[in-house]
């Protein structure tokens, strides 16, 4: 597996990961499309030898913070690492341009990406109730400390 950069060509493969993993909570695919070419932003996708897209992540940086939009692998590629891969692009590319922290939100039902977070650093800050809709699952504020970086 490699990260490259996200191209518009890779919007339809982007946009059904999205749907597979996020369900009813998924952007719309317009929404998707206006975030991969949004200011401040990077995004980036994960591809197989033969560069399909099989997971992707985007950040936002402004001045010093930065903040994670969002994250996916498609449910058939997850393990090995290829979250953490893209968590650590993500970070990269945050500290390269300056950000001396790192926010995020993850779904308070959702052990393994908050384990993962956690274990690159991450605390968790605070809590936004019944953030993700039509759920009403509480999102997990967390923060990282780019000096606390792991």
């Amino acid at each position: 597996m490699n990260i490259r950069d996200a191209e518009p060509a890779d919007l339809d493969a982007i946009w059904e990961i999205e749907r597979a993993v996020f369900g009813a909570e998924a952007w719309s695919r317009e929404m998707m499309r206006e975030e991969l070419h949004a200011d401040h932003r990077r995004y980036v996708v994960l591809v197989d030898e033969a560069d399909e897209v099989r997971g992707y992540a985007g950040l936002l940086v402004i001045g010093d913070e930065s903040d994670i939009q969002t994250i996916a692998v498609d449910p058939g590629t997850r393990g090995g690492g290829c979250g953490r891969a893209l968590m650590n692009t993500l970070l990269d590319t945050a500290a390269e341009r300056g950000a001396t922290q790192t926010f995020l939100e993850v779904r308070a039902d959702k052990p393994v990406p908050r384990a993962l977070y956690a274990s690159l650093g991450f605390a968790e800050i605070g809590i936004r109730p019944r953030y993700y809709q039509p759920d009403d699952v509480d999102a997990i504020v967390m923060r990282l400390d780019m000096k606390e970086r792991r």
